[in-house]
């Protein structure tokens, strides 16, 4: 397996779109450089926060150009390739490789179905990149049970549950980079061994996600309003508290 691609929190970030819906790469790409500059340590683009299910293949390659290229070189990059079929994800994950990703974040297909082979198959894609496990029954059911976790051809895993049993689990028995997506957990999976955080909140209070995660409680509090407010009418609400702090879009695909 792939060394850590990066610790600490990392941003889930947004995707802007103009007013007729049509992909705005220039801004997401600058949103990215202005998150960076407040101390995210990594990027990741077309994921569940980035409306990927609503992105082509044309669009991925332009998004993941876009960021890529604003970014500094030590700012890891990673995209989402994640897909109902396994061509799909290997398809996805080769334009990544091809186009500068750091890795990539593979959401399970709905209904899991052949997990182990579709791991496979998207690591052989990355040509030794590192590959993130994506588990989030919520968005994709049923994701990836626990006890499966250490057979799958994966460097790691994010996992957006918000189950601090779950979480528990999965550091006690996979040896392996854990990420949690929800920023409900920050101050327990940060002191409890987690390499970071990948989160959607990380798009609208970056510092503070990070204080949280560093195991700061009154941070983690602190962040309970825009928690909430980021999940009602997700995507949307996220979007008008990231356009509320940096004046950004607040169209949408989703919803």
């Amino acid at each position: 397996m792939s060394s850590t691609v990066f610790t600490g929190v990392g941003v889930a970030l947004v995707t802007l779109f103009s007013e007729d819906g049509a992909l705005d790469a220039p801004a997401t790409a600058d949103l990215a450089v202005q998150l960076v500059e407040l101390g995210v340590r990594a990027v990741v683009v077309a994921g569940t926060t980035g409306e990927a299910v609503t992105l082509n293949r044309d669009e991925r390659v332009e998004l993941l150009a876009a960021v890529r290229t604003v970014l500094p070189s030590n700012v890891p990059v990673l995209a989402g390739t994640g897909a109902a079929s396994t061509q799909e994800a290997v398809a996805y994950t080769r334009d990544a490789v091809a186009n500068g990703a750091a890795g990539v974040l593979a959401l399970t297909p709905p209904g899991s179905p052949g997990l182990p082979e579709y791991y496979e198959a998207i690591t052989t894609a990355a040509g030794g990149l590192p590959v993130l496990g994506y588990h989030y029954p919520a968005v994709s059911s049923p994701g990836i049970p626990v006890d499966m976790l250490a057979s799958l051809s994966i460097d790691g895993l994010k996992d957006s549950t918000g189950d601090p049993g779950r979480l528990l689990e999965e550091l006690a028995s996979f040896k392996r980079p854990i990420y949690t997506g929800s920023s409900a957990l920050l101050a327990l999976a940060g002191p409890l061994g987690c390499a970071g955080a990948i989160l959607s909140l990380a798009n609208v209070d970056p510092r503070r996600c990070a204080q949280a995660f560093a195991g700061d409680v009154i941070a983690q509090r602190a962040l309970t309003g825009a928690h909430v407010a980021g999940h009602h009418r997700f995507p949307k609400g996220l979007k008008e508290l990231v356009a509320a702090r940096f004046g950004t879009s607040t169209v949408t695909r989703v919803g």
